[in-house]
């Protein structure tokens, strides 16, 4: 393997914007001609941000997503060879990743998901560190943690028709984080066993810890003793 075919701007090349910018103008045309709702996954072209303004001022039903690695990085932190850093789209540039964070906040782009991918050699595995990594990059900017439970709780939910998720309030699962937003830590490689040990936000620093999880009102998670016996079920549209 040659080394510019290692460099993340070589991978970046063969990924340009213009073939996110015309997928997702053809999911516009399609909407627009079925009236059907529709949603677009990973968003990371900020270029696709304009068609998808004109579409929703003329009422399409269109949505959006983003991912924290997108809010995150930029291609000047990715070195030669990082497989960790692996996701399509790929990671753009800076200038990018600000216009991407400036559509969250006027809700152009409603949420945001983690695309979590564990592959053995490559992709992101950032379930477990999106909640931190968002509102790190939030704080940062100026938005509050309300906005960060909005883009990446309740707009969720509520595309997917769950109703007893994405807010607290009386009939709603009791699903409940208890987070130190002012507490900071250091990624390391993981301890638990089978963990996955690939992750490009390996060494980073970042705000906003999670102490522990409650699932439907049971603890499912605490920082200090870890995850309790899987309580999970499979979530369907309008389920009660």
């Amino acid at each position: 393997m040659s080394r510019r075919s290692r460099r993340y701007a070589h991978y970046l090349e063969g990924r340009p914007k213009a073939a996110e910018n015309e997928a997702i103008a053809l999911l516009i045309r399609l909407c627009r001609e079925h009236g059907t709702a529709t949603h677009v996954v990973h968003l990371s072209s900020s270029d696709a941000l304009t068609p998808l303004f004109h579409a929703r001022t003329a009422r399409i039903l269109i949505t959006a997503e983003t991912c924290p690695h997108y809010l995150y990085f930029v291609p000047d932190d990715i070195p030669d060879g990082a497989t960790a850093f692996t996701c399509a789209p790929p990671i753009r540039e800076r200038e990018n990743r600000e216009y991407l964070w400036a559509a969250l906040a006027n809700g152009l782009i409603q949420m945001v998901v983690s695309d979590h991918a564990a592959a053995p050699l490559a992709g992101i595995p950032s379930l477990r560190l999106s909640l931190s990594v968002m509102w790190t990059g939030a704080r940062g900017r100026g938005y509050a943690l309300d906005q960060v439970v909005d883009w990446m709780c309740r707009a969720p939910s509520q595309l997917a028709g769950l109703t007893r998720k994405g807010k607290i309030d009386v009939g709603y699962d009791a699903d409940l984080v208890v987070f130190d937003p002012n507490a900071e830590f250091t990624v390391e490689p993981p301890s638990v066993a089978g963990d996955h040990r690939m992750t490009p936000y390996l060494g980073r620093r970042f705000c906003g810890v999670v102490e522990r999880t409650y699932l439907r009102g049971t603890q499912i998670y605490s920082r200090r003793s870890g995850w309790m016996l899987p309580r999970g079920k499979l979530l369907v549209r309008g389920a009660t």
